[in-house]
């Protein structure tokens, strides 16, 4: 009896085989190997949404500008008309702060604005993950016209 005891408790403290580690770890593997791109996908995807909330948080700051001052900031203005008064003509008579601070895009670069717009009477747009326009997924182009 003593010596089962004493094998038992052996056995308790030698800890995992070298086999028994292998398995859990290439069980590791496969996991995240299954795992990661799918979180690598909702990342972009995440950031997709992030730029067209900019945008659309970026066109009703715009909107208000327009209503209040009877026209949209001049290209040469730009977004920062948003965030401090222009001093540059036409000054806005009745400015107000439209926004707290610009956002950059979800990729770190600031968000375009063209007045007059290409596919609208004015675009705000992110160039997506390659900064650069056109693209499609996650380089694809995000704007005000979407």
């Amino acid at each position: 009896m003593t010596s089962h005891r004493f094998a038992f408790r052996r056995r308790l403290q030698a800890g995992f085989t070298l086999i028994e580690l292998m398995v859990v770890l290439v069980i590791i593997g496969v996991l995240a190997a299954l795992i990661v791109p799918n979180v690598l996908e909702r990342a972009d995807d995440a950031r997709v949404t992030a730029a067209r909330t900019d945008v659309n948080n970026i066109m009703q700051a715009l909107k208000l500008y327009r209503l209040d001052n009877q026209r949209y900031p001049t290209a040469e203005q730009g977004l920062q008309a948003l965030v401090t008064k222009p001093t540059a003509a036409p000054v806005p008579p009745n400015w107000k702060p439209y926004l707290e601070k610009l956002p950059n895009d979800p990729w770190g670069r600031p968000y375009q604005y063209l007045n007059p717009g290409v596919k609208g009477e004015i675009d705000v747009m992110s160039l997506g993950a390659d900064g650069q326009p056109g693209g499609e997924g996650k380089n694809a182009d995000i704007g005000s016209w979407q």
